[in-house]
């Protein structure tokens, strides 16, 4: 094995791991976060937060798969060592934009319906279907 395909595989070793690390870290601690942002809704927010870990698994596990081509030589351990941190920096950066991209979009939405009111059970029938049993 060349020292190429070595850092190929250090680097899927350390990416893919550290991505589902921050993705279930997200998923977790975010629901609380969700549940502002859907006024206590948990099923709309609990449905919200599974799909927003698969579409964050698929984007940044994606993108790790698709940043793997080094175009450098590498030729010994140092240049291992200087590919990898390269790689993994930019597959750092890009978790973290990812994260405050949605933080972003999220944030406005709650700051959005912040003065809508809860969405609360109707009490009595809509005017159309009083109509209907007169």
């Amino acid at each position: 094995m060349n020292h190429t395909t070595t850092t190929y595989l250090i680097y899927l070793t350390i990416a893919i791991p550290v991505t589902i690390w921050v993705a279930r870290a997200l998923h977790k601690n975010g629901r609380v976060f969700l549940l502002s942002c859907f006024k206590g809704n948990e099923e709309l927010a609990d449905s919200i937060n599974h799909l927003l870990l698969v579409g964050f698994y698929l984007v940044n596990i994606g993108f790790v798969v698709l940043f793997l081509k080094i175009d450098q030589r590498v030729e010994n351990t140092t240049d291992i060592i200087e590919a990898l941190s390269a790689k993994i920096g930019v597959v750092l950066l890009v978790l973290g934009g990812m994260h405050f991209f949605n933080m972003l979009i999220f944030t406005k939405l709650r700051d959005k319906t912040a003065n809508t009111p809860p969405n609360l059970p109707p009490t009595n029938q809509p005017k159309w279907r009083e109509e209907l049993t007169k």
